[in-house]
């Protein structure tokens, strides 16, 4: 399908209509990727047969590809999550109300919703301390063994479906990848004018640039090997300082991006790959009593410039996934603080996810943020 923009804006009540036969974009620990039917039948999606106490069934219109989802497909594991079967891809999406179970009583059919992809289980210490991210029996969808969303019909629980009134399908999609951003704003707790440094000019750390760029950090610069993306990075954010990330140890790494700043050392780094190496010139950059906030997902093992950080007092903190960020996030797009429509470059149909993902994948293809439409 042609990267040309599709209108997505048109909510429409499946329920009264002919359904499409639901299908769903596998993968398996052979690293194949295919399409095939999923489940539920797009008659039980229809009527609501499968559904249990506190659902909803979705139809999904729009997910966005994350890195994730290519990285499991590709490796088939990130840590100790691994694909172990055919496995269902995808956790970012937003899409419409076609069934309610009758204990819903805040949804309805035809509501337009986003989908916060996880199922938690409200007993452990982080669930009720209101940390629901570090959940001990977490269900995240699109994390072996849990089936992802790159499907047509989707039964989820209510409450962690969130209405997104007229907002479009794709900006109710980028929600997910949104609240990651948010969540690292807020445990790094960046104030107004702290120089900040974004290692990373992918989906992630471009989102991040637009929420740091919205808090009035200054001055700001991002960090990426690829020419086209710090283009990219500064056609979105004007006053960015981009920085080419060149061979070198990182201690010269660490030189070089200070000198980008014009000679003021970063208080904050948000760090969107989780390289090594990345990580370590973080940290060389750093000021005394600044911090390496770390968003990025890397290897099971890394090294760090421990020294440094630890003569200069350098705190290093990381993220895992994100809590009682949606809210905010559907405010912040509502009311035009963050506009992330221009970070979708690629449109498929859920047809063509194959080709979809390959684009994803390929460095050479310019895709920031690839979405599939299961639905139009």
């Amino acid at each position: 399908m042609s990267p040309s923009a599709v209108d997505n804006s048109t909510s429409v009540d499946t329920s009264k209509a002919q359904l499409k036969p639901n299908i769903g974009v596998y993968t398996n620990p052979a690293h194949d990727l295919w399409i095939t039917e999923a489940e539920p039948s797009a008659e039980n999606a229809k009527t609501g047969a499968d559904l249990k106490h506190g659902e909803v069934t979705i139809a999904i219109r729009s997910t966005g590809i994350c890195g994730s989802d290519v990285h499991f497909w590709h490796a088939g594991c990130i840590g100790p999550m691994i694909v172990e079967g055919d496995h269902i891809l995808g956790h970012e999406s937003a899409g419409d109300v076609i069934a309610v179970h009758p204990s819903v009583t805040h949804l309805k059919v035809g509501d337009r919703v986003a989908v916060e992809p996880n199922v938690i289980c409200n007993e452990c210490e982080p669930c009720l301390t209101g940390r629901y991210n570090g959940c001990e029996k977490v269900q995240f969808l699109s994390t072996p063994p849990v089936p992802g969303l790159l499907r047509r019909y989707v039964n989820h629980p209510a409450v962690w479906c969130h209405k997104i009134g007229n907002m479009s399908y794709e900006d109710g999609s980028m929600l997910e990848p949104l609240s990651v951003a948010l969540a690292g704003m807020q445990r790094a707790k960046i104030e107004l004018g702290d120089p900040v440094l974004i290692c990373g000019a992918g989906p992630i750390g471009l989102i991040t640039l637009l929420c740091v760029d919205a808090a009035g950090a200054c001055p700001i610069v991002i960090t990426d090997i690829s020419e086209s993306r710090l283009e990219f990075a500064k056609s979105i954010c004007p006053r960015v300082i981009t920085h080419k990330v060149e061979r070198g140890t990182a201690e010269e790494a660490g030189k070089r991006i200070v000198e980008s700043f014009g000679g003021v050392e970063p208080a904050v780094t948000m760090e969107c790959t989780g390289v090594e190496s990345s990580i370590a010139a973080a940290v060389w950059a750093s000021k005394f009593g600044g911090k390496v906030f770390i968003i990025g997902v890397g290897k099971n093992e890394i090294n760090i410039p421990f020294m440094r950080a630890s003569v200069r007092e350098v705190d290093i903190q990381l993220q895992y996934r994100y809590s009682n960020t949606w809210p905010r996030a559907i405010r912040l797009v509502e009311s035009g603080v963050i506009d992330m429509k221009r970070l979708v470059t690629h449109r498929f149909k859920l047809e063509d996810a194959i080709k979809a993902f390959k684009t994803s994948a390929d460095p050479k293809s310019g895709a920031i943020k690839v979405q599939i439409q299961s639905l139009e």
